[in-house]
């Protein structure tokens, strides 16, 4: 039988620790709660400091969206992508150094009915149990976050969010890794984990570097054929 979490540490340990891999492993299993719905993570990815990781948000330093990260560990950190989703990542490592774990899916463990009422699909039916957060935009819609949360304290139950450890213990043999998804640069690093035959993972779609792309088809320009002059017709002759 392999180490569980319990084992490995404390997991708020982990949060605070340099190693933002572990920190990302230590949150798999834990329980999100907010507004009414509660899902336990079953995939995540790691995103490391200044410097250290081109696919971080803060890896040129500080700007007024990522301030949150340069912050305290256990905090969350919420941003709008492609302009109609919300994502959350929980800010980990020392002060200052802005590293971060996007949460990209989980399973809904309580409130089920609201989060099925918050996640129709495009027939306008509620969507699959296992696929209410499966993703990091529909796990953020499933708990209704957007920015009103950014920078809110997790772990000590003062915010609207919380952050708990797993219900069962989390056995490190049964946790993957891997690429992480949507990024063009950074993509060497396996920084994507995930709890292996849990359903709601989410499906992974590689993104190639664009050094890597093939290139786009040119399109064939026919040219059509000239059109005909149409004859003037003849003005009437003046009386």
């Amino acid at each position: 039988m392999g180490h569980t979490v319990a084992e490995r540490g404390d997991v708020w340990k982990a949060l605070r620790g340099t190693d933002v891999e572990a920190s990302a492993r230590a949150l798999l299993g834990c329980t999100v709660t907010a507004h009414g719905v509660t899902v336990r993570l079953t995939e995540v990815e790691a995103y490391s400091g200044v410097g250290d990781d081109p696919a971080s948000h803060a890896h040129r330093g500080l700007t007024r969206r990522n301030a949150v990260m340069f912050g305290p560990a256990g905090v969350l950190y919420v941003y709008f992508t492609y302009g109609m989703h919300w994502c959350m990542n929980v800010v980990c490592g020392p002060l200052g150094r802005a590293s971060a774990v996007l949460l990209r899916a989980g399973a809904v463990v309580d409130g089920i009915e609201i989060a099925r009422s918050r996640r129709l699909g495009r027939s306008g039916l509620p969507m699959a149990d296992r696929d209410l957060a499966r993703g990091p935009a529909r796990l953020a819609m499933a708990l209704d976050i957007t920015g009103v949360e950014y920078g809110t304290p997790l772990l000590d139950g003062t915010g609207p969010v919380t952050l708990k450890r797993p219900i069962e213990a989390v056995d490190e043999t049964n946790i993957r890794s891997g690429p992480r998804v949507g990024i063009s640069v950074g993509v060497d690093k396996p920084w994507r984990f995930w709890l292996d035959g849990e359903r709601s993972v989410s499906t992974f779609r590689p993104r190639l570097p664009r050094s890597e792309r093939p290139p786009r088809p040119e399109k064939s320009r026919q040219e059509s054929p000239p059109r005909p002059k149409r004859p003037r017709p003849k003005s009437p002759p003046r009386p």
